[in-house]
């Protein structure tokens, strides 16, 4: 196996380069993307490979330019849209939620739109309340829309390429610490699947349930619980909508506990409607209530110390999944 050294950027660059190359009918489109290169240099020289037809910089109106995706993928291209980041996305939620999501059901089936929004989410940068949320959880809770959340380098190069192929809109949210996290990439790596929660590491006595950004911070905890000899499975859930709570069931069946780790915030979140499931399906195999470890009620703080403390870290983590498993015999 050929594997080549490559970032989360670069890996989602790849993605975006090779969907452009195989159909004429996907385009970019977004704040910066053109000779800015992507806030985030995801689109770097795309411009000057594909030009200004595909790759096209648009006005700071993310209802504008959200609601031209769409009208272009009713047209029967396959536009991708870049948002910066998800607070901005909030702009657009009446195009997204009264629109994208509600045509293909309005209309009887008679039209789709197969639409792609990319856009960073999540805090751990210093970049404040305005640009540091994590509200892949609200869209969660509207039907007709695929929500993504690739964590690792496999999916962050796949995903893109099954989002295209969708009939319906994708949301796809990058969780902004990690375009710099590099890793080995088998040079044969292609798509995969936008649906199905992955097991990241296997155990026998807690589940930790997590997405995105925490991933990371998840197996780091997996790794010190594991030097208390508490062998922690860690679930990747990949995708929100559509939840695989089969796959989350199973491994709580299996060891009988579980935390969730969600960078929402606890009130309403995503991680509530896990446990409220777990409940519903698994009530009888649990031997301890469910933890959840969330971000603090506040708005996403500036400052880094606060900002540490607002979200979720490995250190919560650990102690979370030790008084599942340790105070609850």
């Amino acid at each position: 196996m050929s594997t080549q050294r490559v970032s989360y950027r670069q890996a989602l660059h790849m993605a975006m380069e090779e969907a452009l190359r195989g159909d004429e009918r996907v385009f970019l489109m977004g704040e910066d993307v053109g000779r800015y290169g992507g806030a985030y240099a995801v689109s770097k020289g795309f411009l000057e490979e594909f030009g200004p037809e595909r790759i096209r910089d648009t006005p700071l109106s993310e209802s504008t330019f959200v609601g031209a995706g769409i009208g272009a993928a009713l047209g029967g291209m396959r536009p991708i849209v870049e948002v910066m980041t998800v607070n901005f996305l909030l702009l657009a939620l009446d195009q997204i939620v009264n629109t994208a999501a509600t045509l293909r059901h309005m209309s009887g089936g008679q039209v789709s739109v197969p639409l792609v929004i990319t856009m960073a989410t999540g805090a751990g940068r210093q970049l404040a309340a305005q640009h540091s949320h994590s509200l892949e959880g609200w869209l969660a809770h509207i039907p007709g829309i695929t929500i993504i959340t690739p964590a690792t380098l496999e999916d962050a190069r796949g995903m893109l390429a099954g989002a295209l192929a969708d009939p319906d809109p994708v949301l796809l949210f990058e969780h902004a610490t990690l375009y710099n996290m590099e890793g080995d990439l088998d040079e044969a790596a292609g798509a995969v699947p936008l649906t199905g929660a992955a097991v990241r590491r296997e155990g026998k006595d807690v589940t930790l349930i997590t997405y995105g950004g925490t991933l990371f911070k998840t197996l780091a905890a997996a790794d010190a619980l594991a030097r208390e000899d508490i062998s922690a499975e860690v679930i990747d859930l990949r995708a929100l909508r559509p939840l695989d709570m089969a796959t989350v069931t199973a491994s709580v069946r299996r060891t009988h506990r579980a935390v969730v780790i969600d960078e929402g915030w606890k009130s309403g979140s995503l991680a509530g409607e896990i446990v409220a499931r777990l409940v519903e399906e698994a009530f009888y195999e649990l031997d301890a209530p469910v933890g959840r470890v969330c971000s603090a009620e506040v708005p996403i703080p500036y400052a880094k110390h606060l900002e540490d403390a607002a979200i979720p870290q490995t250190e919560r983590i650990v102690a979370a999944a030790r008084s599942v498993v340790r105070d609850h015999v």
